[in-house]
């Protein structure tokens, strides 16, 4: 089956913790700080490992101020002091991370064809500096704290769709842009819904810092970079 026409879409929506904004960079630079102030050495795939772990369990909160609380749960593991002075350092630093190379000119390019909309599982206080780091590309957006739930949920997903009824269109006219199979792809096609996996992982193994998803799903475009993305629009039907 052929995927719809890239420019057929009115809308792209866009995971964006992992998609857009550089999460396990930022994560392991952080954790990287905090260890050598301490005098420890840190692997970056080990501690995105932990961080995994600690960050789906039962008692996770809202993201990105669950980091706080897990880094009470890694830091023993990672042989750093749990003190919890070093995870609200941790949670703060979030303001620090950037977006991939890539990001920024690739939204600004995609933002002249479609109307973008971010769909994110972090808090209204985080996304509006990746916001602004991005460029304000975006013509809405939804959060944890808009929707009351997170990704995967489809209800995440609904009030996507009631926004773009509200405008006149459909999920049709939508294209789920995101790097999470778990989060994101897997749900998207159980909704019915056109995808497009940035696989930002790509040169590295395993899932990182994002959960593994039950099975994969193969999405209906897949690119390594926003770039290829933002390309392939450019360049419109073959």
């Amino acid at each position: 089956m052929t995927a719809q026409p890239l420019a057929s879409f009115r809308y792209m929506t866009f995971d964006v913790v992992g998609t857009l904004i550089d999460f396990e960079g930022g994560l392991i630079s952080a954790l990287s700080q905090i260890a050598a102030d301490q005098g420890v050495s840190l692997d970056g795939e080990e501690a995105l490992a932990h961080y995994r772990a600690a960050r789906y369990m039962p008692e996770a909160q809202l993201f990105p101020d669950d980091l706080a609380r897990v880094y009470t749960v890694i830091a023993p593991k990672l042989g750093l002091d749990p003190d919890p002075s070093h995870g609200e350092r941790l949670r703060q630093a979030v303001a620090d991370w950037q977006p991939f190379a890539d990001s920024v000119a690739a939204l600004a390019e995609l933002k002249k064809k479609y109307r973008l909309i971010a769909m994110t599982n972090a808090q209204r206080w985080a996304f509006e500096d990746f916001n602004e780091k991005l460029g304000y590309p975006f013509h809405a957006a939804f959060t944890t704290d808009d929707t009351g739930t997170e990704k995967p949920d489809p209800a995440f997903f609904e009030q996507v769709f009631r926004f773009v009824e509200q405008e006149g269109a459909d999920k049709n006219a939508i294209l789920h842009v995101a790097q999470s199979q778990y989060h994101d792809i897997g749900v998207s096609r159980s909704l019915g819904m056109t995808n497009c996996w940035i696989q930002r992982r790509h040169a590295q193994p395993g899932y990182g810092g994002t959960i593994e998803p039950a099975q994969f799903t193969k999405p209906d475009y897949h690119f390594t970079s926003m770039a290829g993305l933002a390309a392939a629009a450019e360049a419109g039907p073959s």
